[in-house]
């Protein structure tokens, strides 16, 4: 199976390291594009809240990731979860999309969270 995981952090990129099965294609990056690219084949798709903000704080960045995937020929059809900013994190509003969220994580995220979300695909 393949996933695909978007994010900055190194706790969430250690974690996802080891959550997988051996024979798992796993694709971490920070990035946007490449990220949105590689769901060619993905089961699943992890984004990291905090890794779309273009500005600290600002709901845009999101926003505008969120278009993107809904108007990727590839990505748009892969279903998300979302890792959730931390609860002491400010952001200036939120937005949600219809059907956009397969699911959704707090943190902090462990391997096992990870794990979990690979079996419901």
């Amino acid at each position: 199976m393949k996933y695909v995981i978007l994010t900055r952090d190194e706790e969430i990129q250690s974690e996802a390291a080891r959550a997988f099965q051996s024979d798992d294609e796993v694709i971490i990056t920070d990035q946007v594009d490449v990220a949105l690219d590689a769901c060619q084949g993905a089961e699943m798709i992890f984004v990291d809240l905090i890794a779309t903000l273009k500005e600290p704080h600002k709901i845009a960045g999101y926003e505008e990731f969120a278009m993107a995937k809904m108007g990727h020929p590839v990505a748009k059809s892969t279903p998300l979860v979302l890792i959730s900013a931390p609860p002491d994190y400010e952001l200036d509003s939120m937005v949600g999309y219809p059907g956009f969220v397969f699911g959704q994580f707090a943190r902090p995220i462990t391997f096992k969270h990870l794990r979990r979300a690979s079996t419901w695909v």
